[in-house]
């Protein structure tokens, strides 16, 4: 039988993320490629969510998310960016970040728009925006400086453009926007009359002096911002998959609309529990900030002194490292495949976070994973790379203690 199929989505092969994950389980090798803890989050949220599983109800929740839910990711947005937020009319709960993100892109765009994207990208924007019947436009910046060019952002800009998506801290870059960038995002948006759609599932994980600040509270920009948070990074639960949209009211009616019609709504038990993580004292966001930073800085130790070049993260769980020195015959993804079944470490190619003519000389470890598996990870590739086990992981322990 022949069946023709969606040719977007059947253009796209495998995610990067899957592929490396089987080679890595193939091989037995530590994985420190997909983005996710090896430890579950706060037990008191986890409590929660058993607690309201066993005593119900567990039938359908309201479609725009358990009232609680909303309140509290209104309350959230206040306290920590003094946003003012009506939870009624622009709170939204959806079945995860990426669910979110299809609602968005579904309901808000129509063919012949136009859809800006900052390469390197997260796997799943590009699919999304064309099988809605856009246009991307995406504007890179490449490693490792990861500089935004303002010349050619401005560029990409057109009466075409039905919004920007703008992903701080980013992933896979670890860049957080500074205040000028997005300044300079905001006034493009504003003087092209369009939106600005925000991903902002690691708002509480950045690093050093840098901050997070939402491009929605910027001058001019409350009503032209979709703003998407996650539980999932926010409290170590990726496997709960609990997003929320804030958004204004005009556009929050048509983006419920699209969620209508693919999930329609998230475990109510969930929901609950989320409610207690988003009210949280702000020292625990404080603190899972600092906690991966140390292990940014324990990775980013061992890796310097097995002779990687590491470019600065200034958030979420990722450092990029240059590989030029290591191999000079192989691109990313042949040195991943061969790091993964000869040394025993998984990592992924930076170049797959691009769409076409990436540099392919970048590679990014993940450093949300318990220190012993860190240490693991860092005594097979001082073997795969000759070096002394012990001097790599005396200098990741120094500068943990420091």
């Amino acid at each position: 039988m022949s069946v023709e199929t969606n040719e977007i989505l059947s253009s796209y092969g495998t995610t990067v993320f899957e592929v490396m994950s089987r080679l890595a389980i193939e091989s037995e090798a530590v994985n420190l490629g997909q983005g996710f803890p090896d430890e579950d989050g706060p037990e008191d949220i986890r409590q929660i969510a058993a607690e309201g599983l066993v005593s119900g109800p567990n039938q359908y929740p309201p479609m725009m998310g358990h009232p609680d839910l909303r309140q509290a990711v209104a309350e959230h947005n206040m306290k920590f960016y003094g946003l003012d937020i009506d939870w009624q009319k622009e709170v939204l709960v959806t079945s995860g970040a990426t669910e979110a993100l299809a609602d968005c892109c579904l309901a808000l765009l129509n063919p012949g728009d136009e859809v800006i994207l900052i390469e390197p990208l997260y796997d799943c924007y590009l699919p999304l925006v064309e099988r809605a019947g856009a246009t991307p436009i995406p504007v890179r910046i490449t490693p490792p400086e990861w500089k935004l060019d303002r010349d050619a952002l401005e560029a990409a800009f057109s009466d075409k453009t039905k919004f920007i998506l703008l992903n701080s801290p980013m992933n896979p870059a670890g860049k957080v926007f500074s205040e000028e960038d997005l300044s300079f995002i905001a006034n493009l948006v504003i003087k092209h009359d369009c939106i600005a759609l925000c991903d902002e599932v690691y708002e509480h994980i950045f690093f050093d002096k840098h901050r997070h600040k939402p491009l929605m509270t910027f001058n001019g920009m409350r009503d032209r911002c979709i703003r998407i948070g996650s539980a999932g990074k926010s409290f170590s639960l990726t496997g709960w998959k609990v997003g929320y949209i804030t958004a204004p009211e005009m556009l929050l009616t048509t983006i419920a609309k699209s969620h209508q019609f693919l999930t329609f709504t998230t475990p109510p038990n969930l929901q609950i529990a989320v409610a207690a993580g988003l009210r949280k004292d702000a020292r625990y966001f404080d603190d899972l900030a600092i906690e991966m930073q140390q292990k940014r800085d324990y990775l980013k130790a061992g890796l310097e002194t097995l002779g990687f070049s590491v470019i600065e993260c200034e958030g979420t769980y990722f450092l990029t490292v240059d590989i030029s020195s290591m191999s000079s015959e192989m691109n990313d993804v042949d040195f991943c495949k061969d790091m993964t079944v000869n040394g025993g470490v998984a990592a992924v190619p930076v170049s797959a976070f691009y769409k076409d003519d990436a540099p392919d000389h970048f590679i990014r470890f993940c450093f949300c994973k318990k220190y012993d598996v860190l240490e693991e990870a860092l005594r097979r590739l001082a073997r795969y790379l000759n070096k002394n086990e012990d001097q790599v992981i005396e200098a990741a322990k120094a500068y943990e203690r420091s």
